[in-house]
């Protein structure tokens, strides 16, 4: 059984969900070009002044991700 990884990217400031929707795209664009699968790209309002975007993918692929992309942090999806 494969488990699943959620990378985690914090944007923090007034403008924290505007960057992290627009980062979404980026992770989109990235899985497309790369032809890697994942199960889910999305953002989460934290708070006014911190809001995170992540991307859940398969443990196999996380590597892949992980040194591409640089994510903040990540945990067990």
């Amino acid at each position: 059984m494969n488990r699943k990884l959620k990378l985690i990217w914090d944007f923090r400031g007034p403008a924290s969900q505007k960057t992290a929707e627009h980062h979404c795209i980026h992770l989109k664009e990235f899985s497309e070009i790369e032809k890697l699968h994942y199960h889910q790209i999305d953002f989460s309002i934290l708070s006014e002044m911190h809001t995170i975007a992540f991307i859940i993918v398969d443990e196999i692929n996380m590597k892949i991700y992980r040194d591409a992309l640089k994510p903040h942090r990540g945990q067990l999806a």
